[in-house]
């Protein structure tokens, strides 16, 4: 079976898909992928941070397939992407969502506010909180043993049926279907779309908060 690191940048949507399943690991928990979405840096994704090309924030999306892109949203929380496809070709995957299989008390710890078990890491942010990574794990690797996290292949080679929808929280490019769950999963984010808000006087500058 082909898998997600090997797939090239214009197959980033595939990539994503073969993501659901693996497991996440770092600082005493892990966290088993059950929601993910892709996004591309070819310049047709408006909705990417590296659609406009190379910048010192996306510059990690445009090199080895495997490492983390990590950046931060509203002053506080963090998010990773694992970037795919060719060096110099940038697409990456937003992990989304997870279900925590081991450190369950650390993580609870980590994230007292949880009401269930399944809200753990049911957020891009909620995931980071719970495996302790923040924007040091940015240009980390998750696949050679160097990085503060690694990636490991899931138990089974299949898992149940996947769910495709739009993504979430994006200001451009709203309903392409590159949001993959497993379906009916408990673990799976809420979906919001965006909602552009306005002031009195002017628009209020928008921004992606995925990869």
């Amino acid at each position: 079976m082909t898998s997600w690191v090997e797939l090239p940048a214009a197959r980033v949507d595939e990539a994503a898909r073969l993501l659901l399943g693996w497991r996440l690991r770092a600082n005493g928990v892990t966290v088993r992928l059950t929601e993910v979405e892709a996004y591309s840096g070819l310049g047709e994704d408006p909705a990417s941070h590296a659609h406009r090309g190379v910048t010192n924030r996306n510059a990690v999306m445009f090199g080895e397939a495997g490492r983390l892109y990590v950046y931060q949203i509203y002053g506080m929380h963090f998010c990773a992407n694992v970037v795919c496809g060719e060096t110099g070709r940038a697409a990456a995957v937003l992990l989304r969502a997870g279900e925590v299989v081991d450190g369950l008390e650390t993580a609870r710890e980590r994230r007292p506010a949880a009401r269930r078990d399944a809200d753990l890491a049911a957020g891009p942010a909620k995931l980071m909180q719970v495996l302790a990574l923040d924007r040091s794990a940015n240009g980390t690797s998750l696949l050679d043993g160097t990085g503060p996290a690694e990636i490991i292949p899931p138990d089974k080679t299949e898992i149940s049926e996947i769910s495709a929808g739009p993504r979430v929280g994006v200001t451009s490019a709203h309903d392409v279907p590159w949001r993959f769950w497993i379906k009916d999963d408990p673990t799976v984010s809420a979906y919001r779309r965006h909602v552009k808000k306005t002031r009195r006087f002017a628009d209020r500058p928008g921004g992606s908060h995925s990869g």
